[in-house]
């Protein structure tokens, strides 16, 4: 008699990728209710307290990317006025320049730092990783709050 096949043996991550892409499937065209939600976790061995801790987290989750888009947004926007701050005013000189001396000269020593400054703030706006990335996110994020909390104050003050 031939012996069984040993059933596959899969990491927790593996598990949790299968899953994953099975309940995606399963319910692909149509969103999920909390009480869904609640029904699957039950059917997988998910207490209802460890699923509230997982719904929190990712909320938490979803709020820092929507939070990291709204930054990366305005960086991209400072940038871009930056870019189009340098780009007239190089124009402006470096026209001056071609017209008042026949070719261009003077211009260059006025534009070139300013060049490098905008070509280091644009690598800076679109690296998206690193200590430097997270520390201006993070230090966004508390000018952020502040504003929006001293607004919140305001208002408050104001309307009583």
């Amino acid at each position: 008699m031939p012996s069984p096949t040993p059933s596959p043996r899969y990491s927790p991550e593996d598990a949790q990728q299968i899953l994953h892409l099975a309940i995606a499937r399963q319910v692909e065209a149509e969103e999920v209710t909390r009480d869904q939600l609640l029904e699957i976790a039950a059917e997988l061995n998910i207490s209802p307290a460890e699923l509230a801790m997982a719904e929190r987290e990712w909320v938490a989750q979803r709020g820092e990317a929507v939070d990291r888009a709204a930054f990366d947004r305005h960086r991209q926007q400072r940038f871009r006025h930056r870019f189009g701050q340098f780009s007239i005013v190089s124009a402006f000189l470096l026209g001056l320049d071609f017209l008042t001396g026949g070719g261009i000269g003077w211009s260059l020593y006025f534009l070139f730092p300013w060049a490098l400054g905008v070509s280091l703030d644009g690598w800076k706006t679109f690296q998206l990783q690193g200590e430097s990335y997270e520390g201006a996110f993070k230090r966004w994020q508390q000018r952020r709050r502040i504003k929006t909390s001293v607004t919140r104050l305001l208002d408050r003050w104001l309307s009583a």
